[in-house]
């Protein structure tokens, strides 16, 4: 079956660093373009970056512009997702979606498919 699943996550220091990752497996991976969502206590879920099922087209929210980096490796079926210069504001959990039409990177009622999320905490 179609499976999700995000690691990674953990605690960190403000201005620290981490790195997700996202195993695909039950489905054509490298079909699919990914995003990278979060959802902080109390607030809605809000996409942070998406690639192209390629790699070549990424696109940023503009609160982790210059410090997010999403990539793929479509041979292992991984997404990952380098954050660095973490703030508390980034606190939140962290899930990865699948979806197949570029334009809908920013609309998640679209998206087909869901891990389950790992969870991020910034704190001193």
């Amino acid at each position: 079956q179609v499976q999700l699943v995000e690691s990674g996550g953990g605690l960190v220091q403000p201005g620290g660093s981490l790195r997700l990752s996202c195993a695909a497996s039950g489905f054509i991976f490298r079909a699919y373009h990914m995003t990278w969502v979060r959802q902080r206590p109390g607030k809605e879920r809000e996409p942070v970056a998406a690639i192209e099922n390629f790699g070549i087209g990424r696109h940023y929210a503009d609160s982790v512009k210059g410090r997010f980096t999403v990539s793929r490796d479509n041979d292992k079926n991984t997404l990952y997702l380098q954050m660095n210069n973490l703030n508390p504001e980034d606190a939140a959990v962290y899930y990865c979606g699948a979806f197949t039409k570029w334009n809908d990177r920013w609309n998640l009622k679209k998206y087909d498919y869901w891990g389950l999320g790992t969870q991020v905490t910034v704190s001193s």
